[in-house]
């Protein structure tokens, strides 16, 4: 008698993983304009197979290009998440459709936030369903495997493509349109998606769900935090803009090691006086920002090896909870 399929809930949100390009399978860059976005339940007839491999249970959101995600669209991904466990008890992953321009990012928002007991992997595609060598079908089949397997749980959120699985908070996309693009440079991937098996390597230290301090459950909007980019020859006006425009907290990616220009670091002065809190990353897109007395002496926070976008994610949650410099600091190390 052969074992129950386990059950997987896919919430589909569109990106290329969902498109069908009209003009054909040489179509890898313009479908977007020529062709047209898949719903969760469509995702799974156009590849049948899928369900050989699980009961995949298909749950709508909205077809949105990941450019036009941001912090309303977590939020509600999130209750999405959570609703849909509560419908489906019995469920033993969560897989999420994603455009991959800012998979990394709502990955690093669920893999801090959620309260899931369950594995939750965020998957997307290079190549559209519609296109000669899609990778969207073995990516769907690997990230439904993955999700399902008990070893998924406790791991905050996943990221699970080009047959590899990496964490949440140290995976990034390091090329425009190469296969392999997610990628964790610091430290690499948990495991790999093989033929035969899920095999696994290692768990991550850093604190991530359900074991997390963040509870959204009330918050309908996330503190403003922007993001800079140190360049030679900056004067930091950056800065101000997004202190008037609302900015609780500002994120620099600055020169690695973690160095601003002196006109960048007198602006963030200025606005740190104002209360606006600054943390430094790199914009390296690898390795550890350290810190130095003139940071210190200026009231900057450093962000460890999180890259300027998840920094204003670990940032933005940080700031629902306190606005202690020291008290961030210390999220910055845990998380």
């Amino acid at each position: 008698m052969s074992a129950a399929k386990p059950k997987v809930l896919f919430i589909g949100t569109g990106g290329t993983i969902s498109a069908l390009s009209s003009v054909g399978p040489f179509d890898i860059q313009d479908y977007s304009a020529r062709g047209r976005f898949m719903q969760a339940e469509e995702i799974l007839d156009h590849w049948p197979m899928l369900r050989d491999l699980a009961e995949v249970v298909p749950i709508r959101y909205r077809n949105l290009p990941s450019t036009a995600l941001g912090p309303a669209e977590w939020l509600e991904l999130l209750a999405l998440c959570h609703d849909s466990y509560a419908r489906h008890p019995d469920a033993a992953g969560i897989v999420i459709g994603h455009g991959t321009a800012t998979l990394e990012e709502t990955a690093y928002f669920l893999s801090l936030t959620h309260r899931l007991p369950i594995g939750l992997v965020v998957v997307g595609a290079q190549r559209p369903s519609s296109g000669l060598s899609s990778d969207a079908g073995m990516n769907l089949a690997n990230a439904i495997r993955v999700a399902a397997d008990p070893r998924a749980r406790g791991l905050g959120a996943l990221v699970v493509m080009n047959d590899e699985i990496n964490a949440a908070r140290e995976v990034t996309k390091t090329s425009t349109s190469r296969l392999q693009t997610f990628r964790s440079p610091d430290v690499g991937v948990l495991g790999h998606a093989d033929g035969d098996a899920i095999a696994w390597y290692r768990r991550p230290l850093r604190r991530m769900a359900p074991d997390t301090e963040f509870d959204l459950s009330g918050i309908r909007a996330l503190p403003r935090v922007d993001v800079m980019v140190s360049y030679a020859g900056s004067d930091g006006a950056a800065a101000a803009a997004f202190a008037d425009a609302g900015a609780q907290g500002i994120v620099i990616g600055a020169f690695a090691p973690g160095f601003l220009s002196p006109a960048e670091a007198e602006a963030l002065a200025r606005v740190r006086e104002r209360g606006v809190v600054v943390v430094v990353s790199s914009r390296a897109g690898s390795g550890r920002v350290f810190p130095t007395a003139r940071k210190r002496a200026l009231g900057f926070i450093d962000a460890d090896n999180l890259t300027p976008q998840k920094a204003r994610i670990l940032l933005m949650l940080a700031l629902t909870r306190t606005r202690d410099p020291a008290e961030i600091a210390r999220i910055f190390t845990e998380y």
